[in-house]
């Protein structure tokens, strides 16, 4: 398994999307429904992602993985284990629910799914904020208190982003992406979601969206440490560290090359700024393929690749997530 694959993006209709991933990535968006999301990499049983291109094209990912897992994944990956990572474009035009995804440990018990993600932001309007994390002094008493007379908003730390800032949110910290953000989410496969507060929204059918309290307190870890918002830099270098992923910043200038070896590990790579070339190296290849901005590619552990920049550009890698000993979804 040495080509560079591609996927068709499933677009998700949510209460808080908009249009942003056709006036800013340039995609074809169902008309007239708010687009929230486009789930970019994706291998779950109520969500698969399709091949777009190339010698397997039309197979889901599941199906490539039952076919060709030692050459996509590695020696040590069994094919039946789910691809562990869920890439997905988030649109938000109006701010997401205040809410908290469980710990391997809260899943078990609530007979859920764990969930750390990193946002990335592409774009960002005047004045739009990443919610996460408890204010000093927030416990679980207090938090409690604070739902019942309706002011949760107040115990959550507010951060002022910019295009190219990037917040890693782990299991069990509350948060929310305010409106006017345009966010790349590197996540575990999961689709685990406790609401706390939806700020006194309907849903897509007029009723109130569930909440989810007993599970959210449940979920919360209260020792948790603060978020650290890691600022645009025109440098490369790890943006993004934990138990199920690393994700690398890579800057790169017009005409510079990125090469990437076979057989170290698969990987995913991101082109959130620019343009890039790539080919697959060693089969030949005369040309090589232009990826855009919001591209997103799985790279196999048997292939040998190399993007070069058409114009500056930033690209995010995203690696070490087909450990032997990475977490399971």
């Amino acid at each position: 398994m040495r080509d560079l694959l591609s996927f068709e993006p499933l677009y998700q209709e949510r209460v808080w999307g908009g249009r942003a991933l056709e006036t800013i990535l340039g995609r074809r968006i169902p008309a007239g429904i708010p687009t929230g999301e486009s789930w970019e990499i994706v291998d779950r049983p109520e969500a698969q992602s399709t091949i777009a291109d190339g010698p397997h094209a039309g197979l889901t990912l599941r199906a490539l993985l039952e076919r060709e897992v030692k050459g996509v994944m590695g020696p040590e990956w069994q094919a039946s284990r789910p691809f562990p990572i869920l890439v997905k474009w988030i649109d938000c035009r109006e701010r997401l629910s205040l809410q908290v995804h469980p710990s391997a440990e809260s899943a078990r018990r609530l007979h859920g799914e764990p969930k750390t993600e990193n946002w990335y932001v592409a774009r960002a309007t005047q004045g739009a904020q990443l919610l996460a994390g408890l204010k000093p002094g927030t416990g679980r008493e207090q938090f409690e208190r604070a739902i019942a007379e309706d002011r949760t908003e107040g115990c959550v730390r507010h951060f002022n982003v910019a295009a190219g800032d990037s917040l890693l949110v782990p299991a069990g910290q509350i948060h929310a992406i305010g409106a006017g953000n345009l966010i790349l989410e590197i996540q575990q496969n999961s689709d685990t979601t406790y609401r706390v507060h939806d700020w006194g929204r309907v849903g897509l059918d007029g009723r109130p969206r569930r909440l989810h309290l007993a599970e959210s307190i449940e979920s919360i870890d209260w020792a948790g440490s603060a978020p650290e918002l890691v600022r645009s830099a025109p440098t490369s270098g790890v943006i993004a560290k934990c138990d199920a992923f690393l994700i690398r910043r890579v800057v790169l200038d017009s005409g510079e090359r990125l090469p990437i070896a076979a057989g170290g590990q698969p990987r995913l790579l991101s082109v959130v700024s620019g343009n890039v070339t790539a080919s697959a190296l060693g089969r030949g290849d005369s040309g090589g393929s232009v990826l855009g901005r919001g591209s997103n590619v799985l790279l196999p552990y048997a292939g040998e690749f190399a993007f070069v920049a058409d114009v500056p550009a930033i690209l995010l890698l995203t690696e070490d997530f087909a450990r032997p000993g990475a977490p399971r979804a």
